[in-house]
């Protein structure tokens, strides 16, 4: 979100005198971060200029600071994350291809959030103890036509629009049940009016991925890595939730 400018100057910081009002010096992110990691969000908005120059760090592990004649060792572990598909910004020339090629040593996809349902239970349980804790509240628990519509709604948000999702519940819930009339207008309407599978006598979270798992289980006859590959886990996280929840 920061211009070429300022972004370098956060990145790789400034000494005394390099420009207005910069009147004494300042370390960037690369300095403070030696030794350590840094993490670069949405690094597929970043401009052209700018990779080149993250391109030097990565290659040869130095930059200036802005206003500088030496160069500054960087020993810095660097982490990137984006959104958007690289490969197909390199192929359309909007993504330099050495730099992708240099950040591109080991590569994590985290699925969407529609693509692993039975994570949402847990989620809200987290956010629950979070929002617990900021609001001064004792909400124990979602009810399960809340859960209902969670468990159905796609989420284009990701995890970010579950946290704010329950954060506009705790706002509305007065009790110690959180809704589904408390849930944003969106998520209320995801909620089917009539389900084989409603989740009224459901009891825990537990109970509740367990039920989940079965089901996906079952659409997919029983094959344990189909079943990851739709849940978007690895076979062995599988395994593991299987074991803890009693499945065969």
């Amino acid at each position: 979100a920061l211009p070429d400018t300022l972004l370098e100057s956060e990145l790789f910081g400034y000494k005394a005198g390099a420009f207005t009002d910069a009147k004494k010096d300042k370390p960037g992110k690369i300095a403070l971060a030696e030794g350590g990691t840094l993490f670069l969000d949405e690094i597929g908005d970043i401009s052209a200029a700018m990779q080149a120059k993250l391109l030097r760090v990565l290659q040869q592990k130095t930059f200036e600071p802005l206003g500088d004649t030496h160069s500054v060792t960087a020993d810095v572990r660097v982490l990137a994350a984006t959104n958007k598909d690289l490969p197909v910004l390199v192929k359309e020339g909007r993504f330099r291809e050495d730099f992708y090629y240099r950040i591109n040593i080991l590569t994590i996809k985290v699925p969407a959030l529609r693509e692993r349902r039975s994570d949402i239970p847990l989620l809200c349980e987290h956010f629950l103890e979070r929002f617990n804790a900021r609001y001064n509240k004792s909400i124990r628990e979602i009810a399960s036509d809340a859960l209902d519509a969670l468990c159905a709604y796609d989420f284009p948000g990701n995890i970010r629009q579950l946290e704010n999702s329950i954060e506009h519940a705790f706002i509305y819930c007065k009790g110690e049940t959180l809704e589904a009339a408390h849930l944003p207008p969106e998520i209320k309407s995801a909620l089917p009016e009539k389900s084989g599978a409603r989740l009224a006598e459901v009891g825990s979270f537990d109970e509740l991925e367990k039920q989940y798992l079965t089901a996906v289980l079952a659409d997919n006859n029983g094959n344990k890595l189909r079943t990851a590959e739709k849940l978007g886990i690895h076979k062995a996280t599988l395994f593991r939730k299987m074991h803890r929840l009693g499945l065969s």
